[in-house]
C-alpha cells in the first residue's frame, strides 16, 4: 500500500510540473522557457522550479533499528536505464541528460559543493580536483624532445604528439547509492534515506600504460568511485531535471523522485550488518555467487526488520 501511494505522489508531481509544447506559441519560446524552468499560463510568467520535499526531524531516540547499506547501480539493467538516457536537446519530450552528467555538471559548476573523494564524505574535492580524476593527458618522447630543445610545440605537434585519456559519459554505466534503512518508531514505519551517491568509470590515471609484457594492464578495465555527493545537498539539483518517462512523454518524473521512491534493480555491495568491515567481496572472496547469496540475505534483513516490528 505504502508503494502505492509513493509512486501515486511521484506521478501526481509529475503531472504538476509538466511543461507542453501545446502552450507555447512558437518552439523558440518553448525551447527558452524550459530552459529558464518557466511556463507561460496566459499572460502570465509561471517559475516552475520545485522545492524538494522536506525529510523531516528525525530524533536517535525514534530510530528503533537502522541499518546502513551501500549498493550498486548497473544501468544495464533496464529499469535503471532512465538514469543513462541523455537526450539534452529534445523538443517535444523533456529533456534528459544521465544522472552522471547532470552531477558532474552541477558539481564542475558548484551548484552542488558536498563532493568528497570517497564514501567516508571527509576529503571534499574541488572542480579541479574533479576534474583531474576524469582527465589525464600524456605528451609521448617526440613531443618532450622538442621541448628539451628549447622550442615550444605549435598547435598541429601539440595534437599529434599528445594523447588524452578522459572518462565520459557514455563510459559511466555504474552508479553507487548510500543510505540508512530504519523503523521510526513514532510513526511505526519503515523509512529509507538516501545519504550519498557516486559515479563509476575507467581510471584515466592507468588508461594507456603498457605492462612489462607490452599488453595494456589489467587494471584498466577496472572501474573506480569518481566523485561521491553528500545526497541532502544535490536534492535541489534532482528535484528540478527529470528523466526519461517511456510511458508519458508529458509526465515529468525528477531524479529525485525515483531515487526516494527507489524505483531502481541494485546489488548490496556492503552493510553495516555485515561481517568485518562490512564489505561483502572481503569477507567473501573469489566466490561471485556466494556474494549475490550474502546480498540477498541483507535484503532479506531489512524487510525482516520490519516484520518484526509487529511481533508482540
Amino acid at each position: 500500500m505504502k508503494k502505492y501511494i509513493s509512486s501515486l505522489l511521484v506521478l501526481v508531481s509529475g503531472f504538476a510540473f509538466s511543461q507542453t509544447i501545446l502552450n507555447a506559441s512558437s518552439p523558440e519560446e518553448f525551447r527558452q522557457m524550459r530552459a529558464e524552468n518557466k511556463q507561460k499560463v496566459g499572460d502570465t510568467i509561471v517559475d516552475k522550479t520545485v522545492k524538494p520535499l522536506e525529510y523531516g526531524f528525525v530524533d536517535d531516540k525514534d530510530i528503533l533499528k537502522s541499518m546502513f547499506v551501500w549498493e550498486i547501480i548497473d544501468m544495464n539493467d533496464k529499469i535503471n536505464q532512465p538514469f543513462y538516457y541523455d537526450n539534452p536537446d529534445g523538443l517535444l519530450s523533456t529533456p534528459t541528460r544521465s544522472l552522471y552528467q547532470l552531477l558532474l555538471d552541477a558539481a564542475l559548476s558548484g551548484k552542488i559543493e558536498q563532493v568528497y573523494n570517497d564514501e567516508n564524505f571527509v576529503d571534499r574535492l574541488s572542480a579541479e580536483g574533479i576534474q583531474k580524476r576524469l582527465e589525464k593527458v600524456v605528451i609521448n618522447d617526440a613531443a618532450i624532445d622538442i621541448l628539451n630543445s628549447g622550442r615550444q610545440l605549435t598547435d598541429q605537434e601539440k595534437k599529434q604528439y599528445t594523447d588524452v585519456y578522459k572518462t565520459t559519459t557514455e563510459k559511466v554505466k555504474v552508479l553507487k547509492i548510500m543510505g540508512m534503512w530504519f523503523i521510526d518508531k513514532r510513526d511505526g514505519q519503515m523509512k529509507y534515506r538516501p545519504l550519498g551517491i557516486a559515479a563509476m568509470g575507467p581510471d584515466p590515471a592507468v588508461q594507456g600504460v603498457i605492462g612489462p609484457d607490452g599488453k595494456p594492464i589489467a587494471s584498466n578495465d577496472e572501474l573506480i568511485d569518481l566523485f561521491w555527493v553528500y545526497y541532502p545537498s544535490a536534492r535541489d539539483i534532482l528535484a528540478n531535471n527529470y528523466v526519461f518517462n517511456r510511458k508519458n512523454s508529458s509526465a515529468d518524473l525528477s531524479f529525485d523522485d525515483i531515487i526516494n521512491a527507489r524505483r531502481f534493480s541494485s546489488i548490496i555491495y556492503k552493510s553495516s550488518a555485515g561481517l568485518g568491515d562490512g564489505n561483502i567481496k572481503d569477507y567473501i572472496p573469489k566466490n561471485a555467487e556466494e556474494q549475490l547469496e550474502e546480498s540477498d540475505r541483507i535484503k532479506s534483513q531489512i524487510l525482516d526488520m520490519e516484520n518484526e516490528m509487529w511481533n508482540y
